[in-house]
């Protein structure tokens, strides 16, 4: 089954998913910071505490006092080296652009360099950033991307790069087509392929390996 064919059985079945969500480009950075194993129900409750308390804000961020920012992103696990890394993201962007939007409207390759040479910040969270912050073409790969090649193509690859370069590849340069279609390989996952996948319900069970291989060996043992 083709890229496209993938994305359009996808898209019928959960809809357009309209996802980064935030309302600035400072809050969808936030949320590719925090949401590093984790899931997004405990980035969302830090986010809202984040606001509600005021420090949606670059510079108060980048000097608000370490433990109260810890204290404010609790929720996503892994609270302390979080708030570093996110404290030393805001600070980055001040001490060497004054702005986020200087930042981000950096041309592609240099922009992509530069988020992964800030501590913290991996590949799946400057691609995040990059495409939905930035709004630059650059696909998203994550655990999620990696569990669809391998159950429904049998590619079992993880170098991020490779993954990367292989869906830019093969799907349209269009920057919805880029959102939506890691948005919709998340929900899959998130609901239907996990690790122990509904294969019943799947939208695209009838073209998945590992389903056929799953009702083989079923048939196998039912015929003993």
């Amino acid at each position: 089954m083709p890229f496209k064919q993938l994305y359009s059985k996808l898209l019928s079945y959960f809809g357009f998913r309209d996802w980064w969500p935030g309302d600035s480009k400072l809050e969808i950075c936030i949320g590719a910071i925090l949401t590093q194993q984790t899931s997004w129900s405990n980035v969302e409750r830090a986010i809202e505490k984040i606001k509600s308390n005021g420090y949606m804000n670059l510079e108060r961020l980048a000097y608000l006092d370490i433990s109260s920012l810890e204290n404010l992103v609790r929720s996503t696990g892994f609270y302390k080296t979080k708030a570093r890394y996110l404290q030393g993201f805001c600070k980055y962007v001040l001490e060497h652009y004054k702005s986020l939007d200087n930042l981000l409207s950096k041309p592609y390759e240099e922009l992509r360099k530069e988020l992964l040479g800030i501590s913290g910040i991996g590949r799946e969270t400057a691609d995040s950033i990059i495409l939905y912050a930035s709004e630059q073409l650059s696909f998203v790969v994550d655990a999620y991307t990696k569990r669809v090649l391998k159950r429904v193509y049998g590619i079992e690859e993880n170098d991020y790069e490779y993954i990367k370069a292989l869906f830019e590849s093969l799907i349209d340069k269009d920057l919805d087509l880029y959102k939506d279609f890691h948005a919709q390989i998340v929900e899959l996952c998130k609901n239907i392929c996990k690790s122990d996948p509904i294969c019943s319900i799947c939208p695209i069970s009838s073209y998945c390996l590992y389903n056929r291989s799953e009702l083989n060996t079923k048939k196998i043992k039912e015929s003993h």
